[in-house]
């Protein structure tokens, strides 16, 4: 069981904290996760956008049991369920891979894609290039910085969207045909990453329905229509049209950040 997060605006500065439970009968674990995340942070701050703490419990009589940094866990169950979705719905050949951000996000998407896939080539935008040329340096193997959105994703395979951005940066114009879109910033509903066109022509997935018409700019103000869940793809009840144009858009769900928990919890006691 898992409500849609609430989300408490810090509207002095611009910030948000959310809160987001979860109980998982399949797992017997019960979390919460609390979340903070920032707009107009300084580029200079060393302060993630983006900060987190899951507290795990006890599910037959509610003790703490841990309080863990949600954060990594964050960073690496989005990128997974990206991964997942991916390799549902991306063009049977795929070769070019883009990630627009430098944030956390893109580090651990980058993480995973190349250890899941095989692209021959890898490319990455950032507003601030020297964050994305710092990305380039700091990740093993060889990552192309472009100097535009445009000059990214054109011919892209795979598309990664994990960047601030409010209003909307890719263009459905850009993209080629056929390619897969994870979007997974904007996750407010007056926040956009995606245009209206590249909304409305592809295949649109989601994580979840109901969050997506809640929290999602881009689908709320698109007014795109969602074909499915990520989870009915998984299950085989919706196909996945992987020879069309397809956007995942993530938002995070609580029952992944209570299974990422269990699983390091379990670990932890057993020692391993």
């Amino acid at each position: 069981m898992q409500p849609v997060r609430t989300v408490v605006p810090v509207t002095k500065h611009r910030g948000y904290l959310g809160v987001m439970p979860a109980y998982s009968a399949a797992e017997d674990a019960l979390t919460t996760k609390l979340v903070t995340f920032y707009e107009d942070r300084d580029i200079t701050s060393i302060i993630p956008s983006h900060q987190a703490t899951v507290l795990l419990f006890e599910p037959s009589n509610g003790t703490l049991l841990a309080v863990m940094d949600g954060s990594v866990i964050t960073a690496k169950r989005t990128a997974a369920v990206s991964a997942i979705a991916t390799k549902f719905l991306k063009p049977p050949s795929s070769e070019v891979l883009c990630i627009l951000g430098a944030g956390v996000q893109a580090y651990s998407h980058y993480e995973i894609f190349i250890e899941q896939f095989s692209f021959k080539e890898v490319r990455i935008w950032n507003r601030t290039k020297e964050n994305a040329e710092k990305f380039a340096d700091t990740v093993q193997g060889e990552v192309r910085v472009c100097s535009s959105v445009q000059e990214a994703v054109t011919g892209a395979d795979v598309i990664i969207t994990v960047t601030l951005a409010t209003e909307p940066i890719l263009f459905g114009e850009w993209v080629k045909p056929g390619a897969h879109i994870n979007a997974v910033g904007a996750s407010r509903p007056d926040w956009r990453e995606l245009d209206d066109e590249l909304m409305k022509e592809a295949v649109l997935y989601v994580d979840s329905q109901e969050a997506a018409l809640k929290e999602s700019g881009d689908v709320l103000l698109s007014g795109a229509e969602i074909f499915a869940e990520l989870g009915e793809v998984i299950k085989g009840v919706k196909p996945a049209h992987c020879e069309k144009t397809t956007v995942f858009k993530s938002l995070g769900m609580a029952v992944e950040d209570t299974v990422a928990a269990k699983l390091i919890y379990d670990s932890w006691s057993s020692g391993k």
